[in-house]
């Protein structure tokens, strides 16, 4: 069922997606705190003309700014600063997604510009905490978030596709499919210069997001074939799946960069933000190793009973 917000001009199409993100595999910060802000400003952006790609730019700029804050951690009242400006970056995140949606505005160059500025974001925190670290315990701690960085990049990309999965199989939106990775030469030179590239960057991610998880794209393909030959069955498997796996994307949310705020506002109110980047390369990297091993299981288990049902 489409969930609209109050006070929103009407859609421009009737089977139009919901406007706010897939509320069962939420975690609580998301679903109590930033995405009803982030309702809250999307009807005014869209009677205002705002385009989802200004609001994702405009948290960006809350992200350099928290970065800017954060190079300060020393003071209680710049971690808590950075903070706030990171929490204002999660609303603005939220928000950009809703509004796309809500105004039929989705393409690929915007979820490219919304991941870019997201990236951004992170790098903006890191880099100002990794300037001020320098300075105490030498340049090699730049190496050390680098590979925090890495890490950090492969966690999300796996975690957005147990979403995008969810979203498609569980509920068949177009729009979370991933993008066609071969697709015809004449398609692709019939497409305007920007487009190209948003998709090539898009592509490259997908790519990334189907290494990191493993047997995601062969799940997919034996799950494709079992409905292409039971059609009759979509509404219940598409129920099934659902069931099987809300409550893993759910336990996925802690790679979020939600947690990831958390984690860096603590560490750094503390004194400490080196180990908040041992933690990204060693306590998340095992986080996401054990939720892969849990994934691959389900996928098996899935697919079984897809097959015999």
């Amino acid at each position: 069922m489409q969930q609209g917000i109050p006070g929103e001009p009407p859609r421009a199409a009737a089977d139009a997606e919901p406007v706010r993100r897939t509320s069962e595999i939420e975690e609580p910060t998301n679903l109590y705190v930033i995405h009803p802000l982030s309702a809250w400003i999307v009807p005014h952006c869209a009677r205002l003309g705002i385009s989802p790609n200004a609001v994702s730019l405009a948290g960006m700029g809350c992200g350099v700014a928290a970065g800017l804050a954060y190079h300060w951690y020393q003071s209680t009242w710049c971690c808590v600063l950075g903070f706030v400006l990171m929490l204002t970056w999660h609303v603005l995140d939220g928000a950009d997604g809703q509004l796309a949606r809500l105004t039929n505005a989705q393409s690929e160059f915007g979820k490219i510009i919304d991941g870019i500025c997201d990236y951004v974001t992170f790098t903006a925190v890191y880099v100002g905490v990794a300037l001020t670290l320098s300075d105490y315990i030498g340049s090699w701690v730049w190496g050390l978030v680098a590979v925090s960085g890495l890490c950090h990049a492969v966690q999300s990309a796996a975690y957005e596709l147990q979403r995008q999965q969810y979203n498609f199989w569980g509920w068949g939106r177009k729009s979370a499919a991933l993008p066609d990775l071969h697709p015809p030469k004449a398609e692709r030179e019939g497409q305007p210069m920007l487009k190209r590239a948003a998709n090539v960057l898009n592509g490259l991610y997908t790519r990334v997001q189907i290494v990191t998880t493993g047997g995601a794209a062969a799940f997919n393909r034996d799950l494709e074939a079992i409905l292409a030959a039971r059609p009759e069955r979509e509404a219940v498997l598409r129920q099934d799946y659902r069931e099987v796996f809300a409550p893993s994307v759910r336990r996925w949310a802690i790679l979020s960069a939600n947690y990831r705020t958390i984690a860096i506002f603590l560490f750094a109110v503390a004194g400490m933000p080196m180990f908040y980047f041992l933690f990204e390369i060693f306590g998340f990297s095992a986080i996401l190793a054990g939720l892969l091993s849990g994934q691959r299981r389900r996928y098996r288990m899935f697919l079984d009973l897809a097959g015999r049902s």
